[in-house]
């Protein structure tokens, strides 16, 4: 088991190419972001005071990004924790395998945008936070 850390998960500041009309911001698979992308989803109308997430992942890299709005992004790695606030559409957080993630503090109107390196497959879930911790500690 590769051990990951809160301190490998990373803001990452994506392109963006600006335009009178509006901005883009293209996103390419192991250029911008360090995998393929698998699977796309997009959350919204979570309303006010809402968690989202509570739970890891044993193989699944995401990259979390806000397309609208803002929200916080809590992970902890089994021993050190860190708040990361999203807040603009061309930056993202990486999130590693064995990072318990959740998702707080919505604006009103936020979307937040995963981009992750595969599949859907609940084997890959870590949904129980003891399960998590005896998982982060070699348990």
């Amino acid at each position: 088991m590769i051990k990951n850390s809160v301190y490998n998960c990373n803001v990452i500041e994506l392109p963006k190419i600006h335009n009178r009309a509006g901005n883009i911001t293209p996103i390419h698979n192991n250029i911008e972001i360090p995998f393929e992308i698998k699977r796309v989803y997009y959350l919204y109308d979570v309303p006010g005071g809402e968690t989202r997430g509570g739970h890891a992942h044993y193989e699944l890299r995401q990259l979390i990004v806000a397309a609208s709005g803002s929200f916080d992004v809590v992970i902890e790695d089994g021993k050190n924790k860190k708040t990361v606030t999203l807040n603009r559409p061309n930056f993202g957080l990486l999130i590693t395998p064995g990072i318990w993630r959740e998702l707080i503090n919505f604006s009103s109107g936020a979307v937040l945008l995963v981009l992750a390196s595969e599949t859907y497959s609940e084997m890959d879930y870590i949904r129980d936070y003891q399960t998590f911790l005896n998982y982060s500690n070699g348990e």
